[in-house]
């Protein structure tokens, strides 16, 4: 049962499906529509868990199965029977206070009743109930979407995603650019439509996937500065596609800062502007290379191995 209220969850989705029936099992995919918008998030959760819902019931009708999987957990909150959870985060950490004043003492009600839990990360259960279902770590595959674009080929000073902007701290990235850009540098903004004001600043808008992998594949840089990050799945895609990426250190339990440290702690952060001059005057040598040999553990044939060996075992045995 797929959410796929983004674009990197329906991909992530997809990859799961994918991977599942690479081991040899059957899979079927059931999407919730979109439900209409609404004001705040504790409302926006209930109308997305009531899609999610209605989609269950549907796919369970027309695909009857002997497993079930969630992915994330808002489509587990209203859902017409237990399954196993994949998640990247938990309302306990990402809907603080008012913002989850239902969802969380649903949320320990579901992951206690759940067979099996699949966090992206072992930093994904933060805030779980110490005495929660057993859990397989299974990360969402990623890896370069081309060919490797040398340094010297790289037209594109630096490049953002500014889907959902103030969770992902565009306004920030934006003071941080216009205070320490130079001529003839231009940061690229995906994942918005709206017109953007200011020198050295264009919107790309809503891309397809192949064509912003594409983008990135000519930047130098990717830039962030996300308030809390559940994840990082651009982040990684960055990585993959040889930008240095520069984030702010961000709370949650984001798979991509600790690669981002390891790789060059100088790039990580508050002073965002500072932390983007490093990167476009003095990159490290060999970065690109040391990302790749980091990123190996979310390659495809990792995550495939985990999924044959330690998930399907896990959901087929019932525990």
């Amino acid at each position: 049962m797929s959410l796929g209220s983004t674009a990197g969850l329906r991909a992530a989705d997809d990859a799961l499906a994918a991977s599942i029936e690479r081991a040899g099992a059957t899979v079927t995919v059931a999407r919730a529509a979109p439900p209409r918008s609404v004001r705040t998030l504790a409302l926006t959760d209930y109308v997305w868990a009531r899609a999610a819902r209605e989609a269950a019931r549907a796919g369970l009708r027309s695909s009857p199965g002997d497993i079930v999987i969630y992915s994330t957990i808002t489509a587990a909150l209203l859902a017409p029977l237990p399954g196993a959870i994949r998640f990247d985060a938990l309302a306990a950490g990402n809907r603080p206070g008012r913002h989850g004043v239902w969802q969380r003492p649903l949320e320990r009600r579901r992951i206690a009743a759940a067979p099996l839990l699949i966090p992206w990360s072992t930093a994904s259960l933060a805030g779980a109930p110490i005495d929660h279902a057993p859990a397989v770590v299974v990360p969402v595959a990623v890896g370069a979407s081309g060919p490797a674009m040398p340094e010297s080929k790289r037209d594109i000073a630096a490049i953002t995603y500014a889907a959902n902007p103030r969770k992902k701290g565009f306004d920030r990235v934006l003071e941080a650019w216009g205070r320490v850009r130079r001529d003839g540098e231009l940061l690229l903004v995906a994942g918005i439509d709206e017109a953007l004001q200011g020198e050295g600043i264009r919107a790309v808008g809503r891309l397809a996937p192949r064509e912003y992998r594409a983008l990135l594949r000519r930047a130098r840089v990717y830039v962030t500065a996300p308030r809390r990050e559940d994840y990082g799945i651009a982040q990684l895609e960055a990585l993959a596609d040889g930008c240095l990426l520069v984030t702010t250190p961000a709370p949650g339990p984001y798979a991509a800062l600790e690669l981002a440290r390891s790789l060059d702690p100088r790039l990580v952060s508050d002073d965002l502007g500072a932390a983007v001059r490093v990167a476009l005057d003095d990159p490290l040598p060999g970065y690109a290379a040391a990302a790749t040999r980091a990123l190996q553990r979310f390659s495809t044939d990792q995550v495939d191995y985990i999924v044959a060996q330690e998930l399907l075992p896990r959901l087929f045995s019932g525990s």
